[in-house]
């Protein structure tokens, strides 16, 4: 952030705790006095009375914490605030605070009358997955990792208990980092999938929580590491399943046995080709949900898609070493169970300065498949049946030499088998077919509408993007830089329509990427006075995405191995102003990052964290003696993590005046 970094402050209103933003849109003296019932709303409503209607929002940054204050980097710190100018040049201002629902592990509503284990573990059978590694402590495991939030309304809810009107959150928690006994627990459990039923307090805009339903994964087989997730335009969740097993070598898999033992009692019984794919989740009107997978959708490290608002079109990053961009056009509106899938093949002149002009997309056509089709491939053909796959040279000129997950492979299609690699073996398919499998973890992508630019985090720029290393890069990919951005940054992909894949055929869709170029990048220092290993005032590994149209606001989540908080930030792409609103506890990423412009009126900012405490002795050197026992004693000996929003300290002002 440094000169982007925003430090301004306003002086706040007198607020109450717990009340969230306020709304931002347009309100008239008539439709106020409307809302109280009077009828005078007519008779008051004239040409020489212009209603005062929301202008801009400006976030103004708060400082990093340090060691001065370490029960703020041991928790969810937040000490920036919004001010809000409306079309009479008054300014409202709110000071920002955050509320969570709950913390990973409590005994939260079921909406029966009894409660049930937040962020807890299942197993096919929908039967706890039960932590024995401490004899005498056995418990139901459940997450320190939730992530992918999405906040949405139901028409005509039915759930019981709600006193102002009932909204929804669905979560999902990506993994949990260790048993009891210290062990790494990483991806060997099926990930939870909830949906939240909130009241909404229509005084206030707070959301409490009335009813946590665990959603049933097992027609789906199971969920494998749900990392983060966006709501479609048509309301549904649109979930992830990150870093899908690699089928071709699953017989030596111990993580997708362990996964498979916990799923199914059995170690064998998980196919791979059955993870990897895009869930989405449903909610009902009485605050449970359906989910089902989209195997057409490609099989890579999904992270977090964008529907365009043309509700077919999906750009899609993946979360991988050797990844690529990837474009999923549906046949129909509203439905991602049949399309068309394609892979970005990146022009000359690909550069991560910001000042340079940016690189041509061109788009290669990878297949065509329904849902059903490949989700039947996946189910009956072995993995050599598709391809076969080499890590060594086998001196065969049939094999070609690609490069997946920084490691050199050998492979070939077997005859008829391309549209089974295409959705099956993407990643390996997509570089034999031409594409630019060149970038390292591109994580979240969002988009904003009125300038029709999607934004793609790379949560670094290493190995496979950095010229002659040994780490996967390939001259074929047309991403070269000279050296690595531990720190990472932002792509900004401008989009148009008439545009055809590299084959000479027209691409059915207006929301096109033609052009790459980076917006933000951060910035690799030698350890601070604290230990950050990146500039703490400029983006640190970048995650999550969401744009907020009506803010005008690019929102980002870190997951940052290199500052020693990671924080949510705000830039706002006319200002190109940078701005720290909320600090994570130390150690924890942010994660389930999640803008709603207008929720009935207000504004939601929804926010979670992963991991606190989760220490590297590189990073975290100077601070974790200090601060272990602070995040311990706050997150239940770090076993829990928060789902939550970033709200307000706000009395219910409005933001246009009677």
């Amino acid at each position: 952030m440094s000169d982007q970094l925003q430090t301004g402050r306003r002086k706040a209103l007198k607020f109450i705790l717990g009340a969230p933003l306020l709304p931002l849109g347009a309100m008239s003296s008539a439709s106020l006095l409307a809302g109280c019932g009077g009828s005078e709303a007519t008779a008051v409503a004239s040409p020489a009375t212009p209603a005062v209607s929301y202008v801009s929002a400006t976030f103004n940054a708060m400082a990093a914490p340090t060691l001065s204050t370490p029960a703020a980097m041991a928790a969810t710190t937040v000490s920036s605030s919004l001010s809000v100018t409306l079309s009479d040049n008054s300014v409202q201002n709110y000071k920002l605070a955050y509320q969570s629902f709950f913390i990973t592990g409590d005994l939260v509503p079921d909406g029966k009358g009894g409660t049930i284990l937040a962020g807890g573990y299942y197993d096919i059978n929908n039967r706890p997955i039960t932590d024995k590694s401490v004899v005498g402590k056995e418990r139901q495991f459940f997450s320190d990792s939730p992530d992918g939030t999405s906040l949405l309304s139901v028409a005509n809810p039915t759930v019981n208990g709600i006193k102002g009107k009932a909204v929804f959150a669905v979560v999902q928690f990506e993994y949990t980092t260790r048993d009891q006994a210290g062990v790494s627990a990483y991806g060997l459990l099926p990930s939870p999938i909830a949906v939240l039923t909130l009241d909404q307090d229509q005084a206030t805009g707070k959301l409490s929580l009335v009813k946590y339903h665990n959603v049933d994964t097992s027609k789906v087989n199971g969920l494998w590491i749900t990392c983060d997730a966006s709501l479609s335009p048509w309301g549904t969740h649109l979930s992830s399943e990150e870093y899908e097993p690699d089928a071709q070598f699953s017989s030596t898999d111990n993580q997708l046995k362990a996964y498979s033992k916990n799923l199914y009692g059995d170690e064998t019984k998980a196919n791979p080709y059955n993870y990897g794919h895009l869930p989405e989740v449903t909610v009902n009107p009485d605050g449970t949900g359906t989910i089902k997978k989209h195997y057409c959708m490609c099989r890579i490290s999904h992270e977090l898609v964008q529907v365009m608002p043309d509700n077919r079109t999906v750009l899609m990053g993946d979360d991988a070493t050797n990844s690529g961009l990837f474009m999923f056009v549906a046949d129909n509106e509203k439905d991602l169970s049949s399309g068309t899938l394609y892979v970005a093949k990146v022009g000359a002149d690909f550069s991560i300065d910001p000042a340079a002009a940016g690189a041509k997309l061109s788009w290669i056509k990878l297949g065509s498949a329904t849902s059903a089709e490949i989700e039947a491939m996946a189910n009956t053909l072995k993995p050599s049946d598709i391809m076969s796959v080499s890590k060594t040279d086998p001196v065969d000129t049939s094999f070609t030499k690609i490069f997946t997950g920084g490691k050199a492979n050998w492979v070939k299609v077997k005859p008829g088998m391309e549209k089974a690699a295409a959705f099956l073996e993407t990643n390996r398919y997509a570089y034999l077919a031409g594409g630019s499998m060149g970038f390292t973890k591109m994580e979240g992508t969002t988009v904003n509408i009125k300038d029709k630019v999607a934004y793609s985090a790379l949560q670094n720029m290493v190995d496979s993007m950095v010229k002659n290393s040994a780490n996967g890069w390939n001259a074929q990919s047309g991403i070269s830089i000279d050296k690595a951005v531990f720190a990472g940054g932002i792509m900004a992909h401008s989009m148009t329509g008439g545009q055809s894949d590299t084959s000479g055929v027209a691409i059915k869709s207006e929301w096109v990427p033609y052009q790459t170029k980076a917006l933000l990048v951060g910035e690799d220092i030698p350890a601070d006075a604290l230990g950050n290993l990146a500039n703490p005032d400029k983006v640190g590994n970048p995650d999550n995405l969401k744009f907020s149209e009506k803010m005008r606001t690019l929102f980002i989540g870190e997951d940052s191995g290199y500052h020693v908080n990671n924080f949510l930030c705000a830039y706002n792409v006319d200002t190109k102003v940078l701005s720290r609103i909320m600090s994570m506890p130390a150690g924890a990423e942010a994660t389930g990052l999640h803008v709603v412009d207008d929720l009935n009126g207000w504004t939601y900012i929804m926010s979670n964290f992963q991991h606190a405490g989760d220490w590297s002795n590189s990073l975290h050197a100077k601070v974790q003696a200090t601060l272990d026992p602070l995040v311990r004693a706050n997150y239940k000996d770090r076993f829990g993590a928060a789902v939550g929003y970033l709200t307000a300290n706000a009395t219910s002002v409005k933001l246009s005046k009677a």
